[in-house]
């Protein structure tokens, strides 16, 4: 019966994306700025028959409900297209890209949680300390700090002043590491190779906190608050009562409950550090899909925006849909 309702809610995602995809679609059309003059540069060398000619091979000739529709057709059958610019199938730009991001994300995530659940139960347990206020200080100062000025400023000091850190890439060039699934630290596993393990964390640390630093601000501020909230009902009075250490008050009674609202919220941030990384993977010079879209859209390479956002839209419906189920987990009275 979950799996039922597991694959209508899967179904039911799909017009959403499609959704998402056609906006993004129009919007690109009524971007300023046409492709085959921005790839020509300009040049008064270029006869208009030739302008003509490519305008026909990307069908930018075509009306715009024909263009939409080839789109479409082309995304129902997996194929997205060729890019403008690097004349290769988008879905080979994005699998090339896609790990690399992915990687990111789940760095920054891991960073996420590590700080923001520590601090947001302590938070809670020992309210109005000197702990709370500093913690919640702190989280302003996170939600509050720009992803590129932090990320500069960790250069600065980290790459710049101590040399403990690489400043960008995703690895040394002198690793020599023999890639099979396009995630470095797990080919480093892999294979075995030490050197490129130590170098590729060290290229994660920095981007990683940059851009889990806002997500870890939020998170603690709702695990605080949900906390503070179970902590005050009667199920944990009477566990306190029973003689339950504050401990399994705390870990076993409290923080289960109070574990449903954020992963509400971590679920959104999982699709905010796969989509939203377009910043931070430009200032640390990371070759992901985020740096890649700021390119293609400066570029106006319209297949390869076009893909990249059915990406982040289908990654964003995933995360609720994995929330949704794992409601039902830390909840049996809820249904999907």
């Amino acid at each position: 019966m979950k799996a039922i309702k597991i694959l209508e809610r899967t179904l039911i995602s799909i017009p959403i994306i499609f959704g998402v995809a056609i906006i993004v679609f129009l919007f690109m059309r009524l971007t300023p700025g046409d492709p085959v003059d921005i790839m020509m540069g300009g040049s008064g060398f270029v006869s208009a028959g030739e302008v003509e000619q490519l305008r026909s091979e990307f069908n930018l000739d075509k009306p715009l409900h024909i263009q939409l529709w080839l789109f479409l057709k082309g995304a129902v059958q997996g194929d997205l297209g060729y890019s403008y610019v690097q004349k290769v199938p988008v879905v080979d730009l994005i699998k090339d890209r896609l790990p690399a991001t992915i990687e990111l994300a789940v760095s920054a995530l891991f960073f996420t949680l590590i700080i923001a659940l520590p601090i947001g139960i302590m938070s809670a347990v020992w309210q109005n300390s000197l702990l709370d206020r500093l913690s919640m200080a702190g989280s302003f100062l996170g939600i509050s700090m720009p992803g590129f000025w932090l990320g500069i400023i960790l250069i600065l000091f980290f790459s710049v002043r101590l040399h403990w850190l690489p400043v960008q890439g995703r690895i040394n060039f002198d690793a020599h590491l023999d890639t099979r699934t396009g995630f470095f630290v797990l080919d480093s596993i892999l294979t075995g190779n030490n050197q490129a393990l130590i170098s590729s964390l060290k290229h994660l640390i920095l981007p990683g906190i940059t851009l889990g630093a806002a997500a870890a601000a939020v998170v603690a501020r709702v695990i605080r608050s949900s906390m503070l909230e179970t902590l005050r009902s009667d199920y944990v009075v009477l566990a306190r009562s029973k003689g339950v250490s504050e401990r399994g008050v705390v870990l076993k009674h409290a923080l289960r409950n109070a574990l449903i609202p954020t992963v509400t919220v971590v679920g959104l941030q999982v699709g905010v550090l796969l989509g939203g990384n377009m910043i931070v993977e430009t200032v640390f010079g990371w070759p992901g899909l985020g740096r890649m879209v700021v390119s293609a859209i400066f570029a106006r390479d319209f297949p390869l925006v076009q893909g990249s956002v059915m990406v982040y839209a289908i990654t964003f419906v995933m995360a609720n849909l994995i929330v949704d189920i794992l409601y039902t987990y830390l909840n049996p009275k809820i249904t999907l």
